[in-house]
C-alpha cells in the first residue's frame, strides 16, 4: 500500500465524498450515470422540486461531480467523467454485500 496521503489531498478526498453525502444527490448521480438530463426531467423523476434540484446541481457543480452543456434553451447535466461513475457503482457494490 502506498504512504499515507498528506492532509491537503485527505482533505479533498473527505470533500469529494460529502457530494454523496445526500441521498438527493446520490439519486441525481445515478440518473446522471445512465444518460445526459435536464433540470426538469431529474425533478419529475426525483419527485422533488425543480427549484431543490437546482440548488443540488449547483452543489454537485461546485463540486466537480457534474457537468453541463447547452444545447439550444435546455441545459443538459452528466457526470464529470468515468471515475464519477466508478465511485457510484463501487459504493452500490458495498452497500449490497
Amino acid at each position: 500500500m502506498r504512504s499515507v496521503p498528506e492532509k491537503e489531498t485527505m482533505d479533498a478526498i473527505a470533500e469529494l465524498f460529502k457530494g454523496f453525502a445526500d441521498s438527493t444527490r446520490v439519486h441525481i448521480l445515478a440518473l446522471l450515470s445512465r444518460q445526459e438530463l435536464c433540470v426538469t426531467d431529474i425533478a419529475q423523476t426525483v419527485d422533488v422540486s425543480q427549484s431543490a434540484i437546482s440548488h443540488q446541481l449547483r452543489i454537485l457543480k461546485q463540486m466537480h461531480l457534474i457537468k453541463f452543456r447547452r444545447e439550444g434553451k435546455n441545459i443538459l447535466y452528466s457526470l464529470a467523467d468515468d471515475h464519477v461513475k466508478t465511485i457510484l457503482q463501487m459504493g452500490l457494490e458495498h452497500v449490497l454485500e
